[in-house]
């Protein structure tokens, strides 16, 4: 309060102070697990001045509780269903003094529209303590901290107000029934590699839907707080491949036109990758970027090792066995073992193997296809400790893991593999993709083997995909196209890990021995689920 006022004149002062943990209190409670957004709410502090008694006006002449409630003061949280609530301001545990002043802001936030979501790499809202006075404060957690080398917390706020414009106005362009029969389509496996649009088309649709339902007014706070958490790339559905599908769609073409011009654009040397050599500006820029990201060390990427895996399964060592007698190795009389028996292949989804046959495993082999396969190589950071640079790769939980896959398959021989025989897996994984928290479906499920031995004996540069990397590199998108294509993996001469991916969606050819207890048995799998 007034630094010129004193503190016996806050009566009773130690009431005040506990009023004043309240709020930072609330505010962190309120905005746990939520985005915090910016409103219009205007003149909140001439407000709460002008509803205080008053002989209590004078004394709260004070600068710093004045710029925390004109900064802070009208940020609001925003429901499921749309409705906003105060991120900072409670009736309910207010200083007696304050109650009126309160209500009277709340009345104003409440009413207000919200303007954008609200950034801050500064933990503390407001000055807690200047001196001998403390004022209004409140303070973000941890996780809400925004920590971008390459933009400003401003920065950052005003490119979601533009996300909000470009999200607007393709809810306006691209109808709800226009939407479901795009993901029909995307569901049903008739258009190539769909797996990389299907989630920004569901998140279109469902914010379609969840606005239908709502009332009007508060239509633009639930697309607000969609904006707010939405992965990369999907608040600009009219310039990316969900937009050209649905302008298709909408434009009345047939399936045939449709999935043509789709697989086109979705082809893997051509989606998010750039054909034309950088401009001198653009590797000027990437050097920028680079160089506030102190990326440079993460661009070295080497061949994974088993180590470098996260796997679902390993084979279990071995137990010694007890040693027997002269004769132990021979069969009694009458006794006989299920797997002396041809027993046919059991035919099963990926989903029940993984319940009801993988954890027992001892020993699991895949069956090398006498024809090309999806064989896939895992690749790393040659410094797991350089700063991530991969979406799914993340501070707190690091996974500098990422794979690649050649177009049209390969031959097992190109991995030292022998086709129409059965080879051990060391290892059975999910899509590096998916080994963390951070699910990320628009890169697809799917599971890896990893073949014991196989080693890859074909090169491809560094393999470091535009579509994968973080969006501060998106727009550096050619300058890291061409650096990954003139560089090499290290590693070459060690360890590889490589395998059949089988990906969800469509059906399979897998064919799998399995080990457990002493018994064999033979599994087809033939999808996901």
């Amino acid at each position: 309060m007034d630094e010129n006022i004193t503190v016996s004149s806050m009566e009773p002062d130690t009431e005040y102070k506990a009023y004043l943990s309240r709020i930072a209190s609330r505010f962190q409670a309120n905005v746990k697990g939520s985005h915090v957004f910016t409103t219009d709410a205007d003149n909140l502090w001439d407000i709460f001045v002008e509803a205080l008694p008053a002989d209590q006006r004078a004394v709260h002449n004070c600068h710093n509780c004045r710029q925390f409630v004109e900064r802070f003061g009208g940020l609001v949280t925003i429901s499921k269903n749309g409705h906003v609530a105060s991120a900072v301001w409670d009736v309910a545990d207010a200083y007696y003094i304050y109650v009126s002043p309160i209500s009277a802001m709340l009345r104003v936030i409440n009413k207000a529209n919200v303007t954008g979501v609200f950034l801050s790499s500064e933990e503390a809202l407001g000055h807690p303590v200047t001196g001998r006075w403390s004022h209004f404060h409140a303070a973000l957690l941890p996780q809400m901290l925004f920590n971008s080398r390459v933009q400003t917390a401003g920065q950052a706020m005003a490119e979601k107000r533009e996300d909000f414009r470009n999200v607007t106005s393709a809810l306006d362009e691209y109808s709800l029934p226009v939407l479901k029969q795009a993901i029909r389509l995307l569901k049903s496996d008739a258009l190539y590699r769909s797996e990389k649009v299907l989630g920004a088309a569901e998140w279109l649709r469902d914010l379609h839907m969840a606005r239908k339902s709502a009332r009007i007014d508060i239509r633009a706070n639930m697309t607000w707080r969609a904006i707010a958490s939405a992965p990369a790339g999907f608040c600009h559905p009219r310039s990316s491949m969900i937009g050209t599908l649905l302008e298709d769609i909408a434009a009345g073409k047939g399936f045939d036109d449709v999935a043509r011009s789709f697989a086109a654009k979705m082809h893997p040397l051509q989606y998010l990758r750039p054909q034309a050599a950088p401009t001198a500006g653009a590797i000027a820029q990437a050097e920028k970027i680079v160089a506030q990201l102190d990326a440079a060390g993460s661009l070295a990427r080497r061949y994974a090792r088993m180590d470098d895996v996260k796997a679902l399964w390993k084979p279990k060592a071995a137990s010694k066995a007890a040693k027997g007698g002269l004769f132990s190795h021979l069969k009694p009389k009458g006794k006989s073992r299920t797997s002396d028996m041809e027993i046919p292949a059991i035919t099963i989804t990926w989903e029940k193997f993984a319940r009801t046959v993988l954890p027992s495993a001892e020993r699991i082999e895949y069956f090398v296809l006498t024809k090309k396969d999806s064989y896939v190589t895992l690749v790393t950071a040659v410094n797991p400790n350089s700063p991530p640079i991969l979406q799914w790769d993340v501070e707190g939980e690091r996974n500098p893991v990422s794979c690649y896959l050649w177009h049209g398959g390969a031959e097992a021989a190109q991995f030292g593999l022998t086709p129409g025989l059965y080879h051990d897996v060391a290892a059975v994984t999910l899509r590096p993709s998916m080994w963390g928290s951070k699910q990320l479906s628009h890169y697809g499920e799917g599971v890896m083997f990893c073949l014991h031995g196989a080693h890859e004996t074909k090169r491809g540069g560094l393999v470091i995909f535009p579509e994968n990397l973080k969006s501060e590199f998106h727009g550096i998108r050619s300058v890291m196209e061409a650096y990954s294509r003139a560089g090499v993996l290290e590693g070459a001469d060690g360890e590889h890990v490589c395998g059949p991916m089988l990906s969800k969606g469509g059906t399979w050819e897998a064919r799998i021995r399995v080990t457990s207890d002493g018994e064999t048995a033979v599994y087809d799998l033939d999808r996901w689920d």
